[in-house]
């Protein structure tokens, strides 16, 4: 299957500037299928040698004998958001919002990001959204072609199927804006991720602060919303993604039913699926399945839905995502490794899994010819303590 992607856009160092040559040796490295100690070398951005051997050359960083691992890829983060408004109604100054996001994310291991942005707004009640991505967009463009950034940006845009504009917000987006992802994301009160309507609640009303009368409305609001436009919504959207190119992702499939609807439509991998019933089907179905790092970190979901762990311990995990807590994607691997016994899987769900998920296929494997997009890294206990994080060679972390 081809890239979404220009091949321009995968090789051109717009997020940072191609570096000198790098060496990390000593080090045990961390291959799709093994674990040896040896050597990597980066020229130009590009991973041009594996070793085996303890051997230091001239030049090179003595790793000793720490982990080195390929850049993690983020395919789904809230992140983005949370620093353009810190608190509900707060508008933070774009621009700094966006270089503290990057910072933040390559502090953590993230080398690739896919920015989820919400598309589909509601301009009444409490419970409205305001449309901000095609905007926030263009500056995250703008800064990235600046060389602003210190790791790789693409677009994820998070299609709300209950919303009042999402056809039209969609239509404002093209093939040259790095839209890698479009996700179906249905928050109709009721069902999906929200069946207990006291958990959607309390998540609400801490939100938006809503009292018992405005929630029961921004409930009636959006069962309106979904009766009205629900089905128009779910095709277009899904035309839209093939217009853009991205690949199409489900969000929150709880039934053997969904999932059903999302082979159909043409999904590539499921996020956070909220049952063993729904993952157990993507396997049927050969849609990858994403959960959520802080809930596997957690032990459990904030929402009351299927814990990762269950579905790690089932052969039913694929791809795991920060959310919202940056710093969980590196933990969450060493906390899967734990539980598979096998490192190199586990680390799989945070590099080339997600990679192979949206077709990026330059990077997220130690292998010769990818970009070079590392990382060092020290257990202490089972904590993994980050010592070093280099995109395309340079060292941002």
């Amino acid at each position: 299957m081809n890239s979404p992607f220009p091949t321009s856009s995968l090789t051109k160092a717009c997020d940072n500037d191609v570096s000198s040559d790098l060496c990390l040796a000593n080090a045990q490295l961390v291959l799709e299928d093994q674990v040896f100690t040896g050597a990597v070398t980066i020229e130009q951005g590009v991973i041009c040698d594996i070793t085996e051997g303890d051997h230091v050359p001239t030049g090179a960083l003595d790793c000793a004998g720490d982990l080195v691992i390929p850049g993690l890829v983020e395919l789904h983060t809230d992140n983005v958001e949370r620093h353009i408004e810190p608190r509900p109604e707060v508008d933070w100054p774009h621009l700094p919002a966006l270089i503290a996001h990057d910072a933040e994310l390559a502090s953590t291991g993230i080398t690739t990001v896919f920015d989820a942005m919400r598309v589909g707004s509601i301009h009444s009640g409490k419970g409205r959204y305001i449309d901000y991505a095609r905007k926030l967009a263009d500056e995250l463009l703008a800064a990235r072609a600046k060389g602003y950034f210190k790791i790789s940006h693409f677009l994820h845009l998070r299609a709300e199927i209950c919303s009042e504009t999402l056809l039209e917000e969609l239509a404002a987006f093209g093939s040259s804006d790095r839209v890698g992802i479009v996700s179906l994301m249905d928050h109709t009160p009721g069902q999906r991720q929200f069946r207990d309507l006291t958990a959607l609640k309390t998540y609400v009303a801490k939100k938006r602060g809503m009292n018992d009368a405005e929630f029961a409305e921004h409930v009636e609001t959006l069962l309106g919303l979904q009766k009205r436009l629900g089905a128009k919504h779910e095709v277009g959207a899904v035309k839209e993604a093939r217009r853009l190119g991205a690949v199409l992702a489900s969000h929150d499939d709880t039934t053997a039913d969904h999932v059903g609807t999302s082979a159909v439509n043409g999904v590539g991998f499921a996020e956070f699926p909220t049952t063993v019933e729904a993952a157990a089907a993507c396997r049927v179905h050969g849609i990858a399945v994403m959960m959520g790092a802080p809930n596997l970190i957690r032990g459990g979901s904030h929402s009351g839905n299927v814990a990762a762990e269950a579905l790690a311990k089932a052969d039913l995990l694929d791809i795991v995502s920060s959310d919202y807590v940056p710093s969980a994607l590196l933990l969450s691997a060493f906390r899967l490794a734990d539980t598979w016994n096998d490192l190199p899987r586990a680390i799989a769900t945070v590099t080339i899994n997600p990679a192979s998920a949206v077709r990026l296929h330059d990077r997220g494997a130690l292998k010769t010819g990818l970009r070079g997009d590392v990382l060092r890294v020290r257990k202490i206990g089972e904590t993994p303590l980050l010592r070093g994080v280099w995109s395309q060679g340079n060292k941002v972390g």
